[in-house]
């Protein structure tokens, strides 16, 4: 992946002809790439009420049209001279006059913190959901890919814009569908231009920190829980144990002629 520099001018021209809502818009971009960025290419897009209708590429050296109207206009401006002129003024004016504040724009690059999140779990036959996200990373271009096995994925693949995080940084977020596999190693690979080679971050499908945490708060308290019961019960028959008395009656089988008669006295 080439990561490069943009610098665009945007002009709107908001036509009362037709509605409010309409405009004409022209942006001037300066791409520029190369360690040095020595290599600089010039981009005029002209659109209609976001609908694009011509282009110039300094690369190319010529206009292209892209609607009737447009197409016989670059035809026109391809053959004129003094049109190769002005786009010459325009590159050294807009482009070639402003590599130095480009390049300190490069030298305020932000490196990406890159984290990954499991967004939906895999159940009922319905796949997981991973999302890889990108934060604080400046200038605005960058590349987020997933990978497989090392393989990069491209089923079950979407992603956001980059957006505007208000402070000159961007985030980006990428995500993906996917049926877990035992065994398999997918990583999120995210190319920028503050990194000198490619940032992996590797997806651990372990329960995070903070969830062990709490699942052995749960199981200590649980043994404890266990632990008083215990002793409570043991408490509770011992102590019942001590209130029960043992009776043992013992009874003595005398013949009928050995009784004394009723009244009788024994003598000792």
């Amino acid at each position: 992946m080439h990561i490069h520099h943009v610098f665009c001018l945007v002009f709107f021209l908001f036509s009362p002809v037709f509605t409010d809502e309409d405009y004409y818009q022209v942006r001037a971009c300066c791409s520029y790439k190369g360690p040095h960025f020595e290599d600089i290419e010039y981009t005029i897009i002209s659109s209609f009420n976001k609908n694009k209708m011509m282009e110039y590429n300094s690369t190319r050296g010529n206009w292209t049209g892209f609607t009737p109207y447009s197409i016989a206009a670059s035809r026109h401006w391809n053959g004129d001279p003094y049109d190769a002129l002005e786009r010459k003024f325009e590159i050294k004016l807009l482009c070639e006059d402003n590599v130095h504040y480009i390049q300190s724009l490069g030298n305020l690059s932000t490196t990406p913190t890159v984290k990954i999140k499991l967004v939906k779990q895999s159940s009922g036959g319905h796949p997981a959901m991973l999302v890889c996200s990108a934060y604080n990373f400046f200038p605005k271009q960058v590349r987020i890919t997933w990978l497989r096995n090392k393989q990069e994925v491209i089923t079950g693949v979407s992603y956001s814009d980059v957006m505007a995080d208000g402070d000159l940084y961007y985030q980006m977020h990428l995500f993906l569908q996917y049926t877990p596999t035992l065994g398999e190693t997918i990583t999120c690979m995210v190319e920028h231009a503050s990194l000198s080679e490619p940032k992996i971050v590797v997806w651990d499908d372990s329960l995070p920190a903070e969830a062990q945490i709490q699942i052995i708060i749960g199981l200590c308290g649980l043994i404890f829980g266990l632990i008083f019961l215990s002793s409570g019960l043991f408490y509770y028959k011992k102590k019942s144990a001590k209130q029960v008395t043992f009776c043992r009656a013992t009874q003595t089988w005398i013949p009928v002629e050995h009784t004394p008669p009723a009244g009788a006295t024994e003598q000792l």
